[in-house]
């Protein structure tokens, strides 16, 4: 098994609250990683039709029968669970008597909050980071594999190729977590409509413009944008609102959780391909962002990021908030170091008053580099 830098935070924590709660997309690795991280805790899936049912008819048994060091998987497919879990849980008074983990974030996180609001800690896990290949041994050979092959465990668990898989996980899970979250009439759309977004990787998120090319009303593109969240397929990442004096664009851009994922649905079938695709800036730029998400993740944090860009075309693609520090990064998919990589990240730097030292370009050459606008720095180091 292939070491999660999350499990850290994940073994602190229970030693702190009664009940942890991990979430995170399908095929994450969460319930793996539970079980590898606590042996001595039973293990049950409310996705079991008969477990399933034994909790929903008789919560309380279910309860008498798992009474502490329980993991319990797709918690949320028994909503009228929480509640017995909070009075139970009040009742014992001790730490680390459960582990839920879920797929469906809006449906557990709503649960959570009517019932175990400030009983239980968060965590997400999210597919492979870099820096978890890299120590498993298991690190593509150029950054277009990494891009195509995405960050999936089962992919490299069961030597699995990416049109094995992605095609797959979008028809078995998409469909079906998209099913239980909304009723959507018309799924060939709402396919078309991920598709959509996957070609509008590392956008200025449009709605307008989604709901024209998919018929349907903008009203309905923000719902789906909404599940999409939910399943950790997608999240937007918000601009900054600092204004330096000029006026500012407001609306996120969208990018994918994982970057296999997003090749799949734009068609690519090899990492050859991925080279002289016309979204190949976006989606390294994308792969880039998701190290920074999955690092503040695996430290039990939300991340602080943003981006920032005006009305007339300046933008940084990434800032980040640390302790009251700003940093900022440019992502170029060049191999070559240019002085124009740090042509807009400059402009932005003298109306911030940012110094030097905390602007860093990331490219896809092999060494890093120091030069008097800022650092440059290899994509390998992620």
């Amino acid at each position: 098994m292939i070491d999660r830098i999350l499990q850290t935070k994940l073994q602190e924590l229970s030693k702190k609250y009664p009940i942890v709660t991990l979430t995170g997309p399908r095929q994450s690795g969460k319930s793996t990683l539970l079980r590898h991280a606590f042996p001595d805790y039973k293990y049950v899936s409310l996705e079991d039709p008969d477990i399933r049912l034994f909790a929903t008819e008789d919560p309380r048994g279910f309860l008498a029968t798992y009474p502490d060091k329980t993991i319990i998987d797709e918690a949320q497919r028994v909503p009228a669970l929480f509640s017995y879990l909070q009075a139970h849980t009040d009742r014992e008074g001790h730490e680390g008597m459960y582990l839920l983990a879920g797929s469906h974030n809006f449906l557990l996180m709503e649960n959570i909050s009517q019932s175990l609001a400030g009983r239980t800690a968060i965590l997400k896990l999210l597919p492979f980071s870099h820096a978890e290949m890299a120590n498993g041994n298991i690190l593509s050979s150029s950054i277009n594999e990494e891009i195509f092959t995405g960050g999936y465990p089962r992919l490299y668990d069961k030597h699995i190729t990416p049109s094995e898989f992605y095609p797959y996980y979008i028809q078995t899970y998409v469909e079906r977590d998209v099913r239980l979250m909304k009723n959507i009439g018309d799924l060939s759309k709402f396919i078309r409509f991920i598709k959509l977004c996957a070609g509008r990787i590392g956008q200025l998120l449009n709605l307008s413009s989604l709901a024209n090319e998919c018929g349907v009303a903008v009203s309905t593109i923000s719902t789906w944008i909404s599940i999409l969240e939910a399943s950790y397929i997608c999240y937007l990442l918000k601009p900054d609102y600092n204004n330096y004096a000029k006026r500012l664009v407001k609306t996120p851009k969208l990018y994918f959780y994982d970057t296999g994922l997003a090749c799949s649905l734009l068609d690519i079938q090899t990492a050859e391909q991925v080279s002289s695709h016309f979204l190949r800036g976006g989606l390294f730029e994308n792969l880039v962002i998701n190290e920074f998400v999955k690092k503040s993740y695996n430290q039990g944090q939300e991340p602080d990021l943003t981006f920032w860009r005006d009305s007339t075309g300046n933008e940084v693609d990434l800032l980040q908030h640390i302790d009251g520090n700003l940093y900022a990064y440019e992502i170029k998919s060049g191999a070559t170091y240019s002085p124009d990589f740090f042509k807009s990240i400059s402009k932005w730097a003298k109306l911030s008053g940012t110094p030097t030292e905390n602007l860093s370009v990331i490219y896809t050459g092999e060494k890093d580099l120091h030069t008097k606008e800022g650092k440059v720095r290899a994509w390998q180091q992620l």
